[in-house]
């Protein structure tokens, strides 16, 4: 049965390519006389069996050269292949990493976002003064109990002790005793405009302090010009009195619902 080689990049060349290769080159040796001996007859003819072994010899030794060549060209580029193939997994392996910390740079940017607008929509966020309340008393309601003549806010049904809350964010700007108002506080909020809270039995806040939506800032109560407890509430372009606006109208453009 015969073998084959199979074919391949570093197949060596066969025995007999070898072998011409091989005495060709010892044709070169001109000098040391082994050309001389086979190229002349009269030597041929007595001395051929010993110039046939060296020529034997010179081939087998070829070939042993031969294949240590191969075999070292062969383990040069097995370790140029293993060392390429390093180099490839490496940057594959670097891309891999900044395809994961870009996705992760993008996830952390969108929660980052999201986080702000949340805020933003907190800080922007407006609810009612009083929880579960209603309005007792109208805007410019007339009456001689007022010294303008005219209610220039709303009251909300309360009982001394009920919970007061900044409808929205911004900084307190009076937090005491007011007059006819009795203990009262004033906010500026953030968009710039003011809200006030009167008749209250106690204060939770202080002038620099900054609220939040919905933040507990004092408790209702019967203080100052009253016939009963309840929880003033004004909405004013400026800090001063008599820059008043419709509570309702602003409560409700701010998405509070009363």
């Amino acid at each position: 049965m015969a073998f084959t080689r199979a074919t391949g990049k570093h197949r060596r060349p066969s025995r007999s390519a070898r072998t011409t290769r091989n005495i060709a080159g010892i044709a070169g040796l001109a000098a040391s006389g082994v050309v001389a001996s086979v190229s002349s007859p009269a030597m041929a003819a007595t001395s051929g069996a010993s110039h046939d072994t060296g020529l034997q010899r010179a081939v087998v030794l070829g070939d042993e050269l031969a294949e240590r060549v191969q075999a070292q060209a062969d383990a040069q580029q097995a370790v140029a292949e293993t060392a390429e193939a390093k180099a490839k997994a490496e940057a594959d392996a670097v891309k891999q990493a900044e395809a994961a910390k870009a996705v992760a740079d993008k996830r952390h940017e969108a929660e980052v976002r999201a986080a702000r607008e949340e805020e933003r929509r907190r800080l922007n966020a407006f609810v009612a003064p009083i929880s579960g309340s209603y309005v007792s008393t109208a805007y410019q309601a007339s009456s001689g109990l007022w010294s303008s003549g005219t209610h220039t806010g709303i009251d909300f049904h309360a009982a001394t002790g009920t919970t007061v809350h900044a409808v929205g964010a911004g900084t307190v700007v009076e937090a005491g005793w007011g007059g006819a108002y009795g203990n009262n506080i004033v906010i500026k909020m953030n968009d710039g405009t003011y809200t006030q809270y009167g008749h209250l039995s106690q204060i939770g806040v202080s002038v620099g302090q900054q609220v939040m939506p919905g933040q507990q800032i004092a408790l209702s109560g019967a203080t100052g010009n009253v016939t009963g407890p309840h929880l003033h509430f004004e909405a004013r372009t400026g800090a001063d009195y008599g820059s008043d606006i419709d509570p309702i109208a602003y409560l409700r453009a701010h998405g509070v619902n009363v």
